[in-house]
């Protein structure tokens, strides 16, 4: 179990700097030339490889890739909708609740034996 709260911590810091990196300039540098916004995101998403490549590593002991695929797409909502509600200052919206309705059920067809 140790294993895999590491792989999911490092997977949650991850996604972090890939929601800033794949959004944040839509906010921040809108103003700017698209391949000043692109050397950005690539520099934080620098940081996103640097977590995400040790943590499927360290997943991947315990975890069949399938089961590491789904845990990056329920940790990608988890981190997106905050970020898009008080980062981005979107609307919560109805679908959120939804996708988290058939993440769950991804969840379940994937780890159940």
């Amino acid at each position: 179990m140790r294993i895999i709260v590491q792989a999911v911590s490092l997977l949650i810091l991850s996604n972090i700097f890939m929601t800033f990196a794949w959004y944040s300039h839509l906010r921040n540098l809108s103003e700017k030339p698209w391949f000043i916004a692109a050397l950005a995101s690539w520099f934080i998403a620098l940081f996103e490889y640097l977590l995400q490549v040790p943590a499927n590593r360290i997943g991947y002991t315990q975890l069949n890739l399938s089961q590491l695929k789904i845990i990056q797409e329920v940790i990608t909502l988890a981190v997106f909708v905050p970020f898009s509600m008080y980062y981005m200052k979107q609307p919560f919206r109805i679908e959120f609740i939804y996708a988290w309705f058939c993440l769950l059920g991804a969840v379940y067809f994937i780890f159940k034996s």
